[in-house]
């Protein structure tokens, strides 16, 4: 009985401690984000004005702002979205719904999860190699965008299955009594239900993209840019509107400016770097707020 009590008395006397040190671990790690945080507010927020948001850079830090860099983040993120998304979402369907488990499909399941933790850099010399020399998009938005969906594309996958893969069975068998089909099933029942899961998913997955900067500077992004691409609802000379000319335009984003600014001697480009900082944080703090909510809204109207 004594034995008993002592084991029962050492074990909690470990979980305390356990908790101790998780705590002053989560303490230090907090605190240490706190202080960078509150150091990149205090060297950006003063400089973020109206100015510096609709200006282009310059070699003036004063006149210098980050117009191009945040156009060209849309842009490339719109062609990350637009390509990963549904080439995820439609690969995680398949994976999980339609092919046969065997040893091929095991294989590629491997091989996805692998390339969710592949570095950054090699997916940029891939892209380098296959879209800028050997299809011949050049430094364009196109060849970012599809270089960042590359990157996202394992996350929007693995998101997609692991939603679906949490629907109770009884869902699908109920629908297969029926009489509906698998199409009518992923698409009336499946889909609505995984929808938050995956959503949660592409924001995250986005919010990564948006920082990255090792694959675009790669494959030849610029660091300084002082013009816009074309907007898709100019009319040419030839009144011709071209829409997705673009597309093809060289490009700069949020990441890149930061590191052309930190790069620079001098105080001011230092606040710059922290102000685009500051943006860019904002931006990604708002992504994941959004599939928060998002996740949160499609969970209430669901009713198992």
């Amino acid at each position: 009985m004594l034995d008993a009590r002592a084991m029962i008395a050492r074990g909690r006397r470990r979980d305390a401690a356990f908790n101790i040190l998780g705590w002053a671990c989560a303490v230090v790690v907090l605190s240490a984000l706190a202080a960078l945080l509150t150091n990149l507010c205090i060297q950006g927020l003063s400089r973020i004005d109206w100015q510096f948001l609709t200006s282009f850079p310059s070699r003036r830090p004063q006149q210098a702002g980050i117009l191009s860099a945040w156009v060209g983040s849309i842009l490339v993120i719109l062609v990350t979205a637009c390509t990963a998304i549904p080439l995820g979402v439609a690969a995680g369907i398949y994976l999980e719904e339609y092919a046969r488990k065997n040893w091929f499909t095991t294989i590629i399941e491997i091989n996805i999860v692998n390339l969710a933790g592949v570095p950054s850099i090699i997916y940029g010399l891939m892209a380098l190699g296959l879209f800028v020399y050997q299809f011949h998009f050049g430094q364009s938005i196109l060849s970012g965008g599809l270089t960042l969906a590359f990157l996202i594309l394992p996350i929007v996958i693995v998101a997609t299955r692991e939603a679906m893969r949490a629907i109770p069975k009884h869902i699908r068998e109920a629908a297969y009594a029926l009489g509906a089909t698998r199409l009518e099933v992923v698409r009336h029942h499946l889909l609505p239900y995984s929808a938050g899961g995956i959503g949660t998913g592409v924001i995250i997955g986005i919010s990564r993209a948006i920082g990255e900067t090792a694959p675009l500077v790669t494959i030849g992004a610029l660091t300084f840019i002082a013009f816009l691409p074309p907007s898709p609802i100019v009319v040419d000379p030839a009144l011709q509107i071209q829409p997705f000319k673009w597309i093809m335009s060289p490009f700069t984003v949020l990441p890149i400016q930061m590191f052309n600014w930190v790069s620079r001697p001098g105080e001011e480009f230092l606040k710059n770097a922290a102000a685009a900082g500051v943006v860019l944080m904002v931006v990604t703090l708002g992504l994941n707020a959004a599939a928060i909510v998002v996740r949160h809204r499609i969970r209430r109207r669901i009713k198992w």
